[in-house]
């Protein structure tokens, strides 16, 4: 298995299994940006991820206007176990939305639902365009996943749907206690974070959420945060708490 020294800088993200010996075919997309992009050829090496099979050493067999070719010639790391957490968002606009996935993705998130709740403002968001921002930011960060994208949906349906075992931190404006008193005695294990719109819950939200066995509140402290910086500290701590920030 190589070393981190001998890892190639240019990662891409497939969906096709990745094995020994075996050959890929690239998207249009990621055949131009190699071949226009990064002028890379024939005999040029990239890493490959999938998500499932760790990431792999690929050479560069044939390239052309809109496809290539790579075969696969060693896995450079094995697929990894990462920490099990959700993020429940309110959408926000463009721009914005795409930074929060973008960290999001860079702090380990699994699977990433945007949560419209009483006071979200923008109801429609291009899961498209964040699939891609998802997964160019896994490449640059070296993850070996890309995070689920659900589709948008209520705040009521994803509470009444919510899977046995997995427990949700409520980030609430109108309080809790401090987000690393709340999560002090909690189990590592399957977990959710909930980041409202920045009108705040409504009193019969919070209520609803409160009411619910498997809900955390915290605090995120004084101050209002913006949906995306929320995100980012909530997420920060938890990983430092109950995630891999403890190795």
């Amino acid at each position: 298995m190589a070393q981190d020294g001998q890892r190639t800088k240019v990662r891409l993200y497939v969906s096709d299994d990745l094995t020994a010996d075996g050959v890929v075919g690239l998207a249009s997309s990621q055949a131009h940006y190699l071949r226009s992009v990064l002028r890379l050829g024939p005999g040029d090496e990239v890493a490959l991820f999938n998500g499932r099979d760790g990431e792999w050493r690929a050479r560069i067999d044939t390239i052309g206007k809109g496809w290539a070719s790579l075969q696969l010639t060693a896995q450079s790391l094995a697929q990894a176990i990462e920490p099990d957490v959700w993020l429940l968002f309110a959408p926000i606009k463009r721009g914005r939305v795409d930074y929060l996935v973008q960290k999001a993705t860079e702090l380990g998130v699994g699977a990433l639902l945007p949560t419209t709740t009483r006071r979200t403002v923008v109801e429609r968001i291009n899961l498209v365009r964040l699939a891609t921002t998802a997964a160019e930011a896994a490449e640059q960060c070296r993850r070996l996943s890309v995070p689920e994208l659900r589709p948008v949906q209520s705040l009521e349906k994803t509470l009444a749907a919510w899977p046995e075992g997995r427990r949700l931190l409520f980030c609430d404006e109108a309080g809790g206690p401090p987000a690393l008193s709340a999560m002090a005695d909690q189990k590592a294990g399957s977990w959710a974070i909930l980041i409202g719109p920045e009108g705040g819950f409504e009193a019969e939200e919070s209520q609803m959420l409160r009411d619910r066995p498997f809900v955390v509140p915290m605090s995120l402290g004084p101050r209002i945060l913006r949906t995306e910086t929320a995100a980012v500290a909530a997420l920060s701590l938890w990983q430092a708490v109950l995630g891999d920030g403890r190795r």
